[in-house]
């Protein structure tokens, strides 16, 4: 036992591990529209793979997995929101397509 728990302190100092710097479970939404700008200045698109996200940096490249059916799409996040609480992230209807959903669905968010 105490080999084990020896060798499990010692990995941080072995090397990086691979691991995804962020992953979040949870409902992913659909946008609606104005034709008005993003958060991050662009001008809103639903025919881009682009997404809201409360807190993570424009620019930043996820993965968007939906629990039902395994579909995967990768996004990139421009804009501010969900303001709805339960919800972590809302989709360009692009994105909601290839995800194979058009309402509310269950998605795990992880960075890339």
């Amino acid at each position: 036992r105490s080999l084990v728990a020896t060798c499990l302190l010692c990995l941080p100092l072995a090397g990086p591990i691979a691991t995804n710097a962020y992953a979040e479970t949870g409902i992913a939404s659909i946008y609606g529209y104005n034709g008005g700008k993003t958060a991050s200045g662009e001008r809103a698109n639903p025919h881009q793979l682009t997404a809201a996200h409360k807190s993570l940096p424009f620019g930043t490249m996820v993965k968007v997995t939906n629990k039902k059916n395994g579909r995967t799409v990768t996004v990139r996040i421009n804009d501010r929101g969900p303001f709805v609480h339960g919800r972590i992230i809302d989709l360009t209807p692009a994105a909601a397509s290839q995800l194979g959903f058009s309402g509310l669905a269950p998605v795990v968010v992880s960075a890339r």
